[in-house]
C-alpha cells in the first residue's frame, strides 16, 4: 500500500478485494491501523454534527454514514481474519523448514510480534509432540509458562527489564515475547512493558520510553 494513500470506504474495500483474491499476504503502509482509526472517527464525528441539524438531508447522511460504517466494519473483520489466516499458515511453513518466509516482511509490526509467536509455539509443540513419540514417549501437556526466559519467570530481574513509555499511537491487542497478552492501548496511554517489546514499539515510532527524572 503506497504511504499517500488515504484510508477511504473505496480503498477499504480495494484493500479486502486484493487480500481475497491473492494468495499471497498483501503489503499495508505501518500506519495503516491509525488511518482506519482516523477514518472511523471521522465519520463518527460527521454523524454527531448532522444531528445536530433539523433537515431531510442531514437525516439521509446520516443513515447513508452509518451504513457505510456498518460495512467498514464488516470490511475489516472480513481483511482481519484473512489476515490471519494467512500469517498462520506462513507460520506453519516457516516452523515446519525452518526457513525464513519472504512474505512474512510484509506483515505488520504487531503482525510481526504474532507470527513470531505462532513459530516459537509451533516449534515447541511439535519438539514435545513428535520427538516423543519417535523416542517411544508420551508427550506431556505443553506448559507455556515453561517456554518464558528465566528472567521473566523472576519477578525481580523482570521488574529490571521493564521500560515505562507512553503510546504515541493506539495499539491493538498483542501477544508478547513472553506469551503475556497485551493491550489493547489507546494513544497517550502509559505502560510498564517488557523492554524487548518496548523497544520494538519505540523503534516503530508508536511509543517513547518516559526515563525517571
Amino acid at each position: 500500500m503506497d504511504k499517500d494513500v488515504i484510508i477511504t470506504y473505496e480503498t477499504l474495500y480495494e484493500l479486502l478485494r486484493r487480500e481475497k483474491s491473492r494468495p499471497e499476504i498483501q503489503k499495508l503502509d505501518d500506519s495503516f491501523y491509525k488511518d482506519v482509526i482516523n477514518y472511523i472517527e471521522e465519520k463518527k464525528s460527521f454523524i454527531e454534527s448532522q444531528s445536530k441539524k433539523e433537515s431531510i438531508f442531514s437525516s439521509t447522511e446520516i443513515e447513508k454514514t452509518k451504513k457505510q460504517l456498518e460495512n467498514v466494519q464488516k470490511m475489516l473483520k472480513d481483511l482481519c481474519e484473512r489476515r490471519e489466516f494467512k500469517i498462520v499458515q506462513l507460520a506453519l511453513i516457516s516452523s515446519r523448514t525452518s526457513k525464513n518466509i519472504e512474505h512474512a516482511s510484509l506483515l505488520l509490526p504487531e503482525e510481526q510480534s504474532f507470527h513470531s509467536e505462532l513459530i516459537n509455539l509451533l516449534n515447541s509443540s511439535r519438539e514435545n509432540i513428535l520427538e516423543n513419540l519417535l523416542n517411544a514417549k508420551l508427550p506431556k501437556k505443553l506448559d507455556l509458562g515453561l517456554m518464558r526466559k528465566p528472567k521473566e519467570i523472576n519477578s525481580a530481574s523482570k521488574a529490571e527489564d521493564n521500560k515505562v513509555v507512553r503510546l504515541l499511537n493506539p495499539v491493538p491487542k498483542f501477544i508478547g515475547t513472553n506469551l503475556e497478552v497485551y493491550g489493547p492501548f489507546d494513544q497517550e496511554n502509559v505502560v510498564n512493558l517488557p523492554s524487548e517489546i518496548a523497544d520494538l514499539l519505540i523503534k516503530n515510532k508508536k511509543a517513547e520510553e518516559l526515563k525517571a527524572r
